[in-house]
């Protein structure tokens, strides 16, 4: 129910803002990238009213390494991924910006009010910042095709606004669910809120973009399966953590800062350096490379479970 209620929310907006006349890549940036990142915003708000702020967070920092490390990782195991965007690679460094920024904020292990109202405004200058790269873009860049070819273009508004209302009703019923079920099972296992939601929450939550990459990287439209990677992150920065902290304060635990947000440097900075070329294939996110992230996600998991079960 919540990827499928994320599809349909992504589906009505990206065409209900075509029939608009808004540019693909615009629709691209913000859109798809904000639509991704809907259910770990919707999950980690009802955590916070729920008061398990711990699972939020696990939520937000969890999905990151997964979208890197299983998402990417998996899909250029199987179809190498290549980065042409200009637009992609001005986002890179913006995405290492917001994590310096963020880990800044929790290094007295709490995320206040006002820090996810900071992050919130964040989020707001993220998209006026994305809309301004969608109308500089150069007609050559290759992300404008490959999301001109993904936007429905037969889809009359009234029914595009209809996806998009039952977007917006099934993705807060699922994922109130999910989090009641998360919730259960850790207390089943006898492990924290956090380690579940670094794991089996992070995972569901990132299904739309497993399903994007994949679909993508088949269709030969790298850009898209990097890009929604890229924009889902910045999301899930500012505005998963940005809305619970907003909703009800969030107590950071040291491991968060000192195991899983080292492990989300460590993967960006390795997409990073494949991103820019730092291989013979310049630019290319090869096999191996792909194998070595999906390595680090499946090691750090182990140990992860490992450490919180023994």
């Amino acid at each position: 129910m919540l990827v499928w209620g994320a599809d349909r929310l992504v589906a009505g907006a990206s065409a209900t803002a075509r029939n608009l006349g808004v540019s693909p890549l615009i629709i691209g940036l913000t859109i798809v990238g904000f639509g991704t990142s809907a259910p770990e915003m919707v999950v980690s708000a009802v955590a916070a009213i729920n008061g398990n702020p711990s699972l939020a967070v696990g939520n937000a920092i969890g999905s990151n390494i997964t979208n890197i490390g299983l998402v990417l990782g998996l899909t250029a195991v199987f179809y190498p991924l290549r980065v042409t965007s200009l637009a992609l690679k001005r986002e890179y460094p913006i995405l290492m910006l917001i994590m310096l920024i963020t880990s800044w904020l929790i290094l007295d292990y709490k995320l206040s009010r006002f820090d996810g109202l900071f992050l919130l405004v964040g989020l707001v200058a993220l998209m006026v910042f994305m809309v301004n790269i969608g109308l500089k873009r150069p007609e050559s860049d290759p992300l404008t095709h490959e999301f001109e070819a993904e936007i429905p273009t037969d889809m009359r508004t009234s029914y595009a606004l209809g996806w998009l209302a039952v977007g917006l009703i099934v993705l807060p019923a699922s994922s109130h669910f999910l989090v009641q079920g998360s919730i259960t099972i850790a207390q089943f296992m006898g492990v924290s809120d956090a380690v579940i939601g670094l794991t089996l929450v992070a995972f569901g939550t990132s299904l739309p973009e497993l399903a994007a990459a994949i679909t993508s990287a088949i269709k030969r439209e790298d850009d898209i399966a990097i890009g929604n990677v890229i924009g889902s992150n910045m999301f899930n920065l500012l505005g998963v953590m940005g809305i619970a902290a907003t909703i009800s304060p969030l107590a950071i635990e040291p491991s968060i800062l000192r195991r899983d947000v080292a492990v989300m440097f460590v993967l960006t900075l390795l997409l990073l350096a494949f991103a820019w070329g730092i291989n013979v294939r310049s630019g290319t996110i090869s096999r191996k490379e792909g194998g070595l992230l999906l390595s680090i996600y499946v090691g750090y998991m182990a140990l992860l479970l490992i450490n919180e079960v023994g």
